[in-house]
């Protein structure tokens, strides 16, 4: 329990769970933004001929180039670590949404390359992100949105680049280690 001051009434206790509902941060309300698209972009997909695909799939197939990507890049991309996107490909590999080929810039790498049926849901996830953003759009009005989107991205690049920067500074060797 939390005291809270809400003028009218001094030092009501509020619960942790009310205060998240009532004022959610900024972690909630990106898990609900993201849980709920990804329920409404999965669900749409299974009724347009795609069934098996779960949201974690979206780490790899929303990521992908028509051309093929290496996993290191989808791994940077997604945020999301090298076995699991290795583990991702394999299982979309499985439901021939993708396959390996060798990169021919370095034959020693691998280019997960989306296959006709990997392009179709590309084509039809893209169509449905895009419907999901004019919705919105229309809702709160095209200029609120762009800006929306527009802080939502600068907010994500400067949590990115500020956990990056925490990351790199835990790494760095401590100047008296040796002592």
């Amino acid at each position: 329990m939390v005291t809270v001051n809400n003028g009218d009434e001094e030092g009501v206790a509020v619960r942790r769970s009310e205060r998240k509902l009532k004022d959610p941060d900024l972690g909630i309300l990106s898990t609900r933004l993201l849980f709920s698209i990804q329920k409404e972009l999965f669900e749409t997909l299974a009724e347009q001929g795609h069934p098996e695909l779960r949201p974690q799939h979206g780490a790899v197939m929303g990521f992908l180039d028509e051309e093929g990507t290496r996993a290191t890049e989808l791994s940077r991309q997604s945020g999301t670590h090298k076995q699991v996107i290795g583990n991702l490909i394999d299982e979309l590999e499985a439901l021939e949404y993708v396959e390996r080929r060798p990169d021919p810039r370095d034959r020693r790498a691998k280019l997960i390359v989306p296959t006709r049926r990997g392009r179709d849901q590309m084509e039809k996830s893209d169509a449905i992100m895009a419907a999901i953003e004019q919705r919105h759009a229309e809702a709160i009005g095209e200029r609120k949105y762009a800006a929306f989107k527009g802080a939502f991205r600068d907010i994500t690049a400067q949590q990115l680049a500020h956990f990056d920067e925490t990351a790199a500074s835990r790494r760095e060797p401590r100047k008296d280690a040796g002592r």
